[in-house]
């Protein structure tokens, strides 16, 4: 089988899609599944252009299309497929409701999207989506197409020797002590005023490892922060080697308001952090409170769970242990057995024997 793992503008965006789309590629690539990730026939649009007028076609050759995004590219790819009956699936990485509290203006622009996001996936053979959660949020729209949860997953070996990082980080960020720290683009969806408020009634480091924007773009709520932020709170920007945040930090806080699912969370449950999140219900899936994290619904009660686990270092390794092994059921072998089983069941429902297709001419 021949699937194409499409990520529109790939070299242009950044954040948990890129990440989960990378680790779809690595998951499958432990199967028999061969993954083509462009599906034009020259590299991209303009040049496929000329092979598309030579005879030789516009498209790459598939049996599965698997998309990542949702612009136009997406859509030219979802037609092709249709066209040609070749089994369409697309992944919700983001709704409405997470794109709000992003961006500048992104909470204006949110109730839009709707309309849009459940014409656009309704179109799906299947969609796949990060969680429960998510499921429910779309058919909610309603989306008509199937909806599949299926588990971003966590890259462990990636992750391997963060340990060995640890001075050369908290040297880099000035940073001492029990280190409460964030991953990820810094956002107000994920808890950045939250975040922020904590740091002030406390006396530890926090430190927020990711990208922001300062440009006209950012929205108030960041540039506000990232510009005067708390004395004990370092925003790092972006660190080209996640291994550092998890090898500075203790104490993993994730205040995010919503989440499809949150691969920065998987990843410090596989380093074995404690973990401190909101009471949010993605949450409820992976996630239990006192056994692999503790859960939180307000800034002071953010405050008491770090104080806890300042002063209990048990607890604190409690919490870790389990957060590692419950993070065994994201693993990437199995996302890869689960995709490449949902990719023949849709082969096996159109009828259609596994075999690459020719490439469609304009």
């Amino acid at each position: 089988m021949r699937a194409l793992n499409y990520l529109e503008l790939e070299s242009h965006i950044r954040g948990g899609m890129t990440t989960a789309a990378a680790q779809q590629r690595k998951a499958l690539a432990t199967t028999d599944v061969d993954v083509v990730t462009t599906p034009w026939k020259a590299g991209n649009p303009v040049q496929s252009l000329g092979t598309a007028f030579a005879g030789m076609g516009y498209f790459e050759e598939f049996d599965v299309v698997h998309c990542n995004l949702v612009g136009p590219g997406s859509v030219a790819v979802a037609r092709h497929a249709k066209r040609q009956d070749i089994p369409l699936v697309l992944h919700a990485h983001f709704t409405a409701e997470d794109f709000a509290e992003s961006y500048r203006g992104s909470s204006t622009v949110a109730p839009a999207l709707k309309p849009y996001l459940r014409w656009f996936y309704s179109q799906a053979d299947l969609v796949l989506c990060p969680s429960e959660y998510t499921k429910g949020v779309l058919e909610s729209y309603p989306v008509t197409a199937p909806i599949e949860p299926v588990t971003n997953g966590v890259d462990i070996e990636s992750l391997q020797g963060h340990e060995a990082l640890r001075e050369e980080t908290r040297e880099r960020f000035d940073l001492d002590g029990t280190v409460v720290f964030a991953v990820g683009e810094v956002i107000e969806r994920k808890g950045l005023t939250t975040f922020c408020e904590t740091a002030k009634r406390t006396e530890y480091d926090f430190a927020w490892f990711g990208p922001y924007e300062t440009g006209p773009q950012a929205s108030a709520v960041t540039k506000r922060w990232t510009q005067n932020p708390p004395e004990n709170v370092r925003f790092t920007g972006f660190v080209d080697d996640k291994r550092a945040a998890f090898g500075a930090g203790d104490v993993y806080m994730f205040p995010a308001k919503v989440e499809n699912q949150g691969i920065a969370v998987l990843e410090a449950m596989a380093t074995g952090k404690a973990i401190v999140v909101r009471d949010i219900p993605v949450f409820e899936e992976f996630l239990t409170d006192e056994h692999d994290c503790l859960k939180c619904d307000s800034t002071a009660e953010f405050v008491d769970a770090l104080e806890r686990l300042d002063a209990d270092p048990d607890l604190r390794d409690r919490l870790g242990e389990n957060a590692r092994e419950s993070v065994e059921e994201h693993t990437l072998d199995r996302v890869g057995d689960r995709l490449a089983d949902l990719y023949q069941t849709l082969l096996d429902d159109s009828g259609t024997a596994s075999g690459n297709r020719e490439g469609e001419s304009l």
